[in-house]
């Protein structure tokens, strides 16, 4: 299937490991040329590394920012246009679930939201322009816990049920200008992350099968690939007619009935 993002131009956020890492090898295996806009870190400038070495480098590009700082949403557009003249599809995929609970204060619960909401509505701002003209695509990455809730994590929480909010706001404002807006909800996903905190229990093993188990299909982890193919989807022509969606790539884990999670 073609896909038809040969030389399209991606912006993505936390594009270094992890799900956004998984994003970025997606788009550049489909021909797309993409911008990692990421904090600084040795993983962007490996990951190009590592694409060069497959002969894609020049799809590439890393751009170290802290999108917690107001001004790095429109560095990061403006370099992306420079870079490549031009931006179809951003991918608001950074954040990190802090655990800044209610008892943390309005300070730090501020803090949380900078982290992980406010460069999303920035980088929408800087770059509605340009994606107005080119009748691109935005894809959210939220998560399971806009629905769910999770307890000890407000903050987090509250930026993701946002996200969920604006992909709705911002489907029908862009809708005008055939500019689709879909958030992807990923659960229980397989990172190096979760990898790392599953390895700082007495039984990683155990831990991970604990958790496989609550999973109705395949008993397993999402896959990162798995995400970052549905991202691809729905930032590619074959999705035209798909806009203001939350899409759960989850094996039904949210929303299945707990008795095919015991």
């Amino acid at each position: 299937m073609d896909l038809e993002l040969d030389n399209k131009v991606v912006l993505v956020t936390g594009g270094s490991k992890g799900i956004g890492r998984a994003i970025v090898e997606s788009f550049v295996g489909e021909g797309a040329r993409v911008v990692n806009v990421n904090r600084a870190g040795s993983e962007g400038s490996t990951l190009g590394d590592e694409l060069a070495a497959r002969g894609c480098g020049e799809r590439y590009a890393y751009f170290p920012a802290d999108l917690a700082q107001p001004e790095a949403s429109r560095q990061a557009v403006e370099f992306t246009l420079a870079r490549y003249g031009r931006l179809d599809t951003l991918v608001n995929n950074a954040g990190v679930n802090d655990s800044i609970g209610i008892e943390d204060g309005p300070d730090r619960f501020l803090e949380s939201l900078r982290r992980n909401l406010v460069h999303f509505y920035a980088l929408v701002h800087h770059a509605e322009a340009e994606l107005r003209s080119r009748r691109g695509a935005i894809i959210n990455i939220g998560s399971k816990v806009s629905v769910t809730g999770q307890g000890h994590t407000s903050a987090y929480a509250a930026a993701k049920g946002a996200i969920n909010s604006l992909t709705r706001e911002w489907a029908v404002d862009f809708a005008s200008d055939q500019v689709r807006v879909n958030t992807v909800i990923p659960a229980e996903t397989w990172t190096p992350l979760y990898d790392r905190l599953l390895r700082q229990l007495p039984d990683p093993a155990a831990a991970k099968a604990s958790i496989e188990r609550l999973i109705p299909l395949g008993r397993r982890f999402t896959t990162c690939r798995e995400i970052a193919d549905m991202v691809v989807f729905l930032a590619s022509a074959r999705s035209s007619h798909t806009t203001g969606q939350i899409i759960f790539v989850d094996g039904g884990y949210t929303h299945l009935d707990r008795k095919c999670t015991q």
